[in-house]
């Protein structure tokens, strides 16, 4: 479960083993200040957590060069709107998100979702969603400014949904949830 997390993550295997023997390590090596407060698994993931943003750090100048070009490249959005900047179709209705929220297959479709986005934009959403940093915080990280963060958030947000309402509210999910 740990290597899965921070693969989705970290979308780099070696990272991904790195951050997962760190935690291993430092779970171990804390065990006696593990005070039952929580669930073992809930702190053990809680190390995980930190030890992916460190190798976030650490892989910060492991970055290609093309990033920014990922980010705004191939980017074929403009064609969800019209010339006023509004949909040009309505989003599709979900239906009751909750009870899809509670189907592990929602969440292999949403994984899914996050591993086609480039990795930028996936590195920003799950900072944002998962590790739960401010923009600030993301900024700093990913050495961006604030309107560009804000920029990345919006494109990975739209690119998930349109991936979700494809592969999962339209498709084969829908037909597993209503």
């Amino acid at each position: 479960m740990l290597l899965r997390v921070a693969r989705l993550q970290l979308r780099n295997e070696a990272w991904a083993e790195d951050a997962v023997s760190e935690t291993i390590v430092a779970a171990m090596e804390g065990m006696a200040a593990f005070d039952y407060r929580s669930q073992l698994r809930t702190w053990v993931v809680g190390i995980l957590k930190h030890k992916i943003i460190d190798q976030f750090r650490r892989g910060s100048r492991e970055v290609s060069i093309d990033a920014q070009q990922e980010i705004d490249g191939g980017d074929d959005l403009e064609g969800l709107f019209d010339g006023t900047g509004h949909r040009i179709s309505a989003p599709l209705e979900w239906g009751d998100p909750e009870s899809s929220f509670a189907r592990k297959e929602f969440f292999a479709v949403l994984q899914a979702c996050v591993d086609q986005l480039p990795a930028p934009l996936a590195r920003a959403f799950l900072l944002r969603e998962w590790l739960e940093f401010d923009t600030v915080e993301i900024c700093k990280e990913m050495k961006v400014t604030s309107t560009n963060c804000f920029v990345m958030l919006y494109r990975a947000r739209l690119r998930l949904r349109e991936c979700l309402e494809s592969k999962w509210f339209a498709g084969e999910g829908s037909h597993q949830h209503g």
